[in-house]
């Protein structure tokens, strides 16, 4: 029970929106009896100690937030966060979507090689990405907004400097590939 309560914990943590309890008991394969208690267990964690995290329920959806007192300071450093330069990762995630896009999570860290969640939650943030739903499939997929191509003042990816090269280059189908053969 302790493996599936960090699970549960760790999917609310990279989670860039509230996530369902059906949505976590289909990723995980358990039944919503054992998802409910690994949320209440969070739940009284993160009430009863003093944290700058605190788990938040509406209707059927979870999402871990920053603590209210906290609220000032946690809105200051997203408003820095946002209106300061993109940063290398984030300029790179930005490209391969840009390139690749829609492309899920898991085939862009294989793309990368590192771990793109919270770069992932700041370009959305930004509103530079946004998240399509993933429809039949738990993962959703990521691709760049009108937003984004106004600002570089395009009006279609394929404007973008070498993008049919890019877009098939033969690197990222090959990483693409191996990724679906090993289940990765």
């Amino acid at each position: 029970m302790s493996k599936l309560l960090s699970q549960i914990e760790s999917i609310l943590f990279v989670a860039s929106k509230p996530v369902s309890m059906n949505k976590i008991t289909k990723l995980l394969d358990v039944n919503k009896e054992m998802v409910a208690s690994c949320l209440g267990q969070l739940k009284q964690k993160y009430d009863s100690v003093v944290s700058g995290v605190v788990l938040f329920q509406n209707n059927d959806e979870y999402q871990l937030v920053a603590h209210p007192d906290n609220r000032s300071i946690a809105e200051h450093f997203v408003k820095a966060e946002l209106s300061g330069e993109l940063t290398r990762p984030q300029l790179e995630t930005l490209t391969v979507v840009s390139y690749c896009g829609p492309i899920t999570k898991p085939e862009l860290d294989q793309i990368r090689g590192v771990n793109c969640s919270l770069i992932l939650r700041n370009l959305l943030i930004r509103g530079l990405i946004k998240e399509q739903d993933a429809g039949t499939t738990l993962l959703p997929s990521y691709e760049v907004t009108m937003e984004y191509l106004q600002h570089l003042g395009i009006s279609d990816l394929k404007e973008l400097p070498d993008y049919e090269t890019l877009h098939n280059h033969e690197f990222i189908t090959n990483v693409l590939n191996n990724q679906e053969e090993t289940g990765v």
